[in-house]
């Protein structure tokens, strides 16, 4: 799959006031960037426009209306073909002229569309996010963006330069056909959000988790790299249940995000913290690692179930 892990760095010029998670933040302003960017017919709704299926904005925000379903997919919904990684501080309040920076993780073709997404972040700037001050929300200026060591765009010279290529993420092989063992923990570096039998859950069952992380990976080479790999799904699910919680510190977290298409405030919650898990299996860590590139459960596109794991082999 064609995978671009993209850093911003950013300046703000004015005084800004963002929420202590910043992520829904970053994703609601930047839709309203890229629509203003991209939209050729902009009092059309995307699921009455002609030009949905070779519109980015209708790929990248209204995707399960312009990705059509594969015949024999076991997820119809399409993933999201991005994550933005918002700034981790807890930090709130920050003085005109401070920096910070968020990465952009892009899937699949959407890739070689990288230029609309720079070009909304610096509309994004413009408009301004957080809190208003004296009936105005804060702006930035982006400065660059770099793709690893590579400068892809530099905004006192608004050059871009096309990256010398689209790094490929794959699912590795576990070594030594599952028989090592580890004990591994798991953090959840910002809030993770899983439903298991339609239920929100506040605990992190290794079979729970594994679901979860055979969920992400079909559904995003199903849809983004021409088919969903071939696993043991079943046998995997079947061998998670087996594996225990050594320790645990998980705790709920809730905030409250702003939600423009719904215009009213809505209360959020996942799971912060870290949990072990003993006698885990090496055919369950690729999938681990896999995820911690991709993030995992709802509303990943916020940066929400960021993971790392830490593995210790016994």
């Amino acid at each position: 799959m064609l995978y671009g892990n993209y850093q911003f760095r950013c300046r703000f010029e004015s005084n800004a006031v963002l929420p202590y998670y910043k992520g829904s933040t970053f994703r609601g302003v930047f839709g309203r960037a890229l629509k203003k960017v991209v939209c050729a017919l902009k009092q059309q709704e995307c699921d009455e426009c002609l030009l949905s299926r070779q519109c980015v904005y209708a790929l990248v925000f209204e995707t399960a209306k312009s990705i059509p379903a594969a015949p024999d997919a076991r997820i119809e919904a399409p993933p999201h073909p991005f994550v933005i990684e918002p700034p981790l501080t807890g930090k709130t309040h920050f003085p005109a002229g401070s920096a910070f920076e968020f990465n952009l993780l892009l899937f699949g073709q959407v890739n070689n569309s990288l230029p609309y997404f720079i070009y909304a972040f610096e509309q994004m700037g413009r408009i301004g996010i957080g809190k208003k001050i004296n009936g105005r929300r804060a702006r930035f200026a982006l400065e660059c963006v770099n793709s690893g060591d590579q400068v892809t765009y530099t905004g006192a010279e608004k050059r871009f330069i096309q990256p010398d290529a689209h790094h490929r993420l794959a699912l590795a092989q576990p070594d030594n056909n599952g028989t090592k063992t580890s004990t591994t923990t798991l953090t959840l570096i910002t809030p993770l959000r899983l439903k298991f039998k339609n239920r929100l859950k506040a605990d992190l069952s290794f079979h729970v988790l594994v679901r979860a992380m055979l969920r992400r990976i079909s559904s995003l080479f199903e849809y983004y790299d021409g088919g969903e790999p071939d696993m043991d799904y079943r046998g995997l699910v079947k061998r998670a249940e087996n594996v225990k919680i050594k320790s645990s510190d998980l705790r709920w977290f809730d905030w409250r995000r702003y939600s423009f298409r719904q215009d009213r405030s809505m209360l959020m919650g996942g799971m912060l913290g870290s949990v072990t898990y003993e006698n885990v299996a090496d055919e369950f860590l690729p999938l681990m690692r896999f995820c911690e590139k991709v993030h995992l459960g709802k509303q990943s596109a916020f940066g929400l179930g960021k993971i790392k794991a830490r593995i210790g082999h016994i």
